[in-house]
């Protein structure tokens, strides 16, 4: 199978500070693979990359995306490509409406104007996947949202703009049981829809459960120190990242 995103060699520095250290991942059509690491081992910093954070610079090695090198190309670029991220902390933006903004981000994608019933047909059936209030829909995007609506509110865009990529960046964080399983549901529905790829940034599993993990890459000091299945999962669980910190 072909790799939908490909990293080679990635050295990234925030503020003049190298983060990531020449960093390899490959990923296929319908993968899921889980990023794990204790604090700081630069799991987000990956992420914000592979999306063109301009915040993040690449100063060595290359990410490539359907076989085209993305390197330098700028974020809204890959998300017309088909990548999306889910931000650990989702910011309020006043003055647009939750339905507004994934409309135009949908349109943006697809290059055409979807029809306003079919739009609002196709929001309602994901809100009430996610168990959201369709009165969030005419909401000013995330403002005043709970934490949990704000998860949920980024899983409604990526069911809205199925892309061919999805990266999750800490959406379990700060949720209790029920919104986890929640946003749970709208994950797998977006896995199950096609053959979307997942990268889960995570330190909890509890939103791995319902899903098939195919990849587990523990990332440490800025490197992937090991790669395996989804029984790498289970040893963190039961024995955190000590072995992995202390080779």
């Amino acid at each position: 199978m072909s790799d939908l995103l490909s990293i080679k060699d990635l050295y990234v520095s925030v503020a003049e500070t190298e983060i990531l250290h020449g960093v390899n991942l490959e990923v296929g059509p319908g993968e899921t693979h889980v990023i794990m690491g204790p604090n700081g081992a630069g799991k987000s910093t990956l992420g914000y990359a592979i999306m063109g954070n301009p915040n993040y610079s690449v100063s060595r090695g290359s990410i490539s995306f359907k076989g085209e090198d993305i390197t330098d190309e700028e974020t809204a670029d890959r998300a017309k490509a088909g990548i999306f991220l889910s931000f650990q902390n989702p910011i309020e933006v006043p003055g647009i409406s939750l339905s507004n903004f994934i409309r135009n981000a949908v349109d943006t994608k697809t290059g055409t104007r979807a029809r306003l019933w079919d739009f609002r047909k196709n929001l309602e059936k994901q809100m009430e996947l996610l168990n959201m209030d369709k009165s969030y829909a005419d909401r000013d995007l995330n403002v005043g949202f709970s934490g949990g609506e704000k998860k949920k509110a980024e899983i409604l865009q990526m069911l809205m703009m199925k892309p061919d990529l999805a990266i999750l960046d800490e959406t379990d964080s700060g949720l209790d049981v029920d919104a986890v399983r929640t946003v749970s549901d709208g994950v797998k529905a977006y896995h199950e829809s096609g053959d979307g790829a997942l990268i889960i940034i995570t330190h909890s599993t509890r939103i791995l459960e319902a899903l098939k993990v195919d990849y587990t890459h523990i990332l440490v000091d800025g490197k992937i120190v090991e790669t395996g299945d989804a029984s790498l999962v289970d040893e963190i669980n039961a024995n955190g990242f000590e072995r992995f910190v202390e080779s």
